[in-house]
């Protein structure tokens, strides 16, 4: 059975938070001292304490800096390598980098400076270190090889921060949410703006790791993590659910939409697949028919969920000239599915993982990757590819 965990963000989410959480639900505090401590991170300690929050008990997970350590600024490359230098697993080195580089190239875009201009300021470096490398080794020794996270509130009104006061959520936040295409619910009501309930550290994580709904799962157990503020109508805290999935977990209800066209513009085929896969089609395919009086015809097939019937059949109806639409539900046995971007011999990909029973079965770089470092560099396409598969494999855990 493969053992996942369900981030229930009801108040938000934040690097604490999600390492409160993950404390609370099992990982031991001295195993992530351990596996700390060999970062070259000098001048902090961890600490956890027990706190009530509207009468919720919660792990509140601190990092206590040392006043008499100097703390500088760090740039995306030194953290890079204090990653790379330390003694954690290769997956776990790699998830961590691939989170960092995310939350650099968002601040990269967010304050119009290059990537290597990016430099995260002191204390909030060594946070940001502890909370990505910490909440990633947490799942890796509590044996989590799957995430989910439910939608997301991202606060209202005024933030202080070390550019002046502006509006939750952070930009920083708000371009991590966009570019992850992050669902988002409104946020509890509260008698003060409860500002910023979704942090950068926070929203980077869980976009990276987690999948946007709510799995079918056994739960074992559940964590709380407590967040900083108090808010006297709803307790801050984050929970985590972990368990296992259920065997129905990898199953999903469909629709298939059919029709059989004769007397289309070929052209419109591809623009018509773009506009359905762009609205939310699991899958469309053409197959070649032969329709009354021998004529060549073509038959589209339209794979989507049920509550999207409606608006793909109406798309259907608008773009071809179909004047009918077979609907008949279906259902389909999927793997589990991962995309991670490593660094290889040839540059940065996106690998596209493959899992059974939580183990790796196919590893897989982007084909639009391979294509472009192809071209590139002048090397056949089927080199690059072989190269990337089996760098990749290697490097995915």
């Amino acid at each position: 059975m493969t053992k996942i965990a369900y981030f229930d963000c009801f108040s938000g989410c934040s690097g604490d938070m999600i390492l409160g959480a993950l404390l609370d639900a099992g990982l031991e505090l001295e195993k992530l001292r351990s596996a700390l401590a060999g970062l070259d991170v000098p001048g902090y300690k961890l600490a956890v304490e027990k706190v009530k929050r509207s009468s919720i008990t919660a792990s509140k997970f601190n990092v206590v800096m040392d006043e008499h350590v100097h703390q500088h600024h760090r740039s995306l490359s030194e953290i890079l390598r204090i990653i790379d230098k330390s003694g954690l697993s290769a997956s776990a080195k790699q998830k961590s980098s691939t989170v960092f580089k995310k939350l650099g190239e968002v601040e990269a875009k967010v304050h119009n400076v290059p990537l290597e201009d990016v430099h995260f300021h002191e204390i909030g470096a060594v946070d940001s270190i502890i909370d990505i490398v910490g909440s990633i080794f947490a799942l890796e020794t509590l044996g989590i090889e799957r995430c989910y996270s439910s939608p997301l509130p991202v606060g209202y009104g005024n933030i202080k921060t070390a550019h002046g006061i502006l509006p939750a959520p952070a930009p920083a936040t708000l371009q991590i949410l966009v570019e992850a295409g992050a669902p988002l619910v409104e946020s509890p009501q509260s008698e003060n703006p409860p500002g910023e309930l979704v942090t950068p550290t926070g929203a980077v994580l869980i976009t990276s790791l987690a999948e946007f709904k709510k799995p079918d799962m056994k739960i074992e157990c559940v964590g709380y993590g407590s967040g900083n503020k108090e808010f006297k109508e709803w307790p801050n805290v984050l929970r985590v659910w972990i368990g296992e999935a259920s065997d129905k977990g990898n199953a999903e209800n469909l629709i298939l939409l059919e029709t059989n066209i004769d007397d289309m513009n070929p052209q419109i085929y591809g623009y018509i697949m773009e506009k359905l896969f762009a609205e939310g089609a699991a899958d469309v395919w053409f197959t070649p028919i032969q329709m009354k009086k021998s004529r060549p015809a073509v038959m589209l097939s339209v794979l989507v969920s049920s509550d999207l019937e409606g608006e793909l059949t109406d798309i259907i109806m608008r773009e071809t000239s179909t004047l009918g639409i077979r609907v008949r539900p279906v259902s389909r046995h999927t793997a589990q599915r991962e995309i991670f971007e490593v660094d290889s011999s040839l540059g940065r990909v996106k690998v596209k993982v493959k899992r059974l029973a939580g183990k790796i079965v196919d590893v897989s770089p982007e084909y639009e990757d391979c294509k472009r470092i192809a071209e590139e560099k002048q090397i056949p396409l089927r080199e690059v590819m072989r190269i990337l598969t089996d760098e990749a494999r290697r490097i995915v855990k």
